[in-house]
């Protein structure tokens, strides 16, 4: 399911999006899809993350913008640093728990009068959305309203270790190539910004992170950083509701943690685990009246419904 939801086309009558640069940092933007209201000011607003090497435009960002934007949400679909054609617009890179740039967008709304947002991420969204939550009181953020996270990496370390298995090989080539890529394009815009003498050797996801993402952020290497940017670290400390949707067949996010009673002790959060969806799938029949069968999608936007 999780290959054939990758590869699937998808129709989706959306309308053309309005793009939104937020300012994160003195050197820093990061670009949204925005998708809004006649009246934005009057209706809830959704705020969606992707996933690794994910974008604005990938198939579950647009099919959650649609579905949400039927419902009379305001919809932005906001890109990680460098991602959807953004290595230009800043010098830096993104990592698997920087939340800085979602906590952004929201006081930014929140100031232009928005005062009902929910956020919604997939795979290593899903893991910023539950992290942001957690480090977050309503008191600091007070219009997030809830947050859902589909296919959550919530425990680094055990996803990754997953995605090194041989039956993973097609996902991790596919993830090393387009990390790759990204690099050779970050050199392109900000020449000699990293060391790319390095690059060719990087045959997995442990390595690159080891190479470049752990020191650029401070970490002392890629387990360390895997350990302090997975939200299990914070999800017992979640304040506001949280839907949490995974698979038990699921080929690299492990159901382990799913089971730790820092998340499952939590009264906050609502976990669905279902036998089947993949990774990111969850997809099944298709009952018409715009129900095009992505059965999280219409978990979510049903579960934002309730609290914003």
């Amino acid at each position: 399911m999780t290959l054939y939801c990758w590869a699937a086309p998808r129709r989706l009558d959306l309308p053309v999006p309005e793009e939104r640069l937020f300012t994160v940092t003195e050197d820093t933007q990061v670009l949204a899809h925005c998708y809004w209201q006649p009246d934005r000011r009057a209706h809830p607003t959704l705020i969606a993350l992707h996933g690794l090497e994910g974008s604005s435009t990938a198939h579950y960002m647009r099919g959650i913008a649609h579905k949400a934007h039927r419902a009379g949400f305001n919809v932005a679909l906001l890109n990680q640093r460098n991602c959807g054609g953004t290595e230009h617009l800043g010098p830096g890179l993104y990592h698997s728990g920087l939340t800085d740039d979602a906590a952004f967008a929201i006081r930014t709304f929140t100031s232009e009068g928005l005062h009902r947002i929910v956020v919604a991420g997939y795979s290593l969204g899903g893991n910023l959305a539950l992290k942001l939550a957690g480090e977050h009181t309503p008191a600091e953020l007070p219009s997030l309203k809830a947050v859902c996270a589909v296919s959550p990496v919530l425990e680094l370390e055990q996803c990754v270790r997953a995605l090194e298995r041989r039956s993973n090989c097609i996902y991790h080539w596919n993830f090393v190539r387009n990390l790759k890529a990204r690099m050779r394009r970050k050199e392109r815009c900000w020449p000699g910004r990293f060391a790319l003498d390095a690059l060719d050797r990087v045959r997995t996801v442990r390595e690159f992170d080891a190479v470049y993402t752990a020191p650029h952020f401070g970490f002392g290497s890629a387990e360390e950083y895997y350990h302090r940017a997975a939200a299990m670290r914070v999800v017992d400390r979640i304040q506001i509701p949280a839907l949490v949707i995974t698979a038990a067949d699921d080929p690299f996010v492990p159901l382990d943690a799913f089971r730790d009673p820092a998340l499952s002790g939590n009264p906050n959060i609502r976990l669905i685990v279902t036998e089947h969806g993949g990774h990111c799938g969850f997809l099944g029949a298709a009952s018409g009246d715009g129900d095009d069968g992505y059965w999280a999608e219409r978990r979510v936007v049903e579960f934002a419904q309730q609290f914003a």
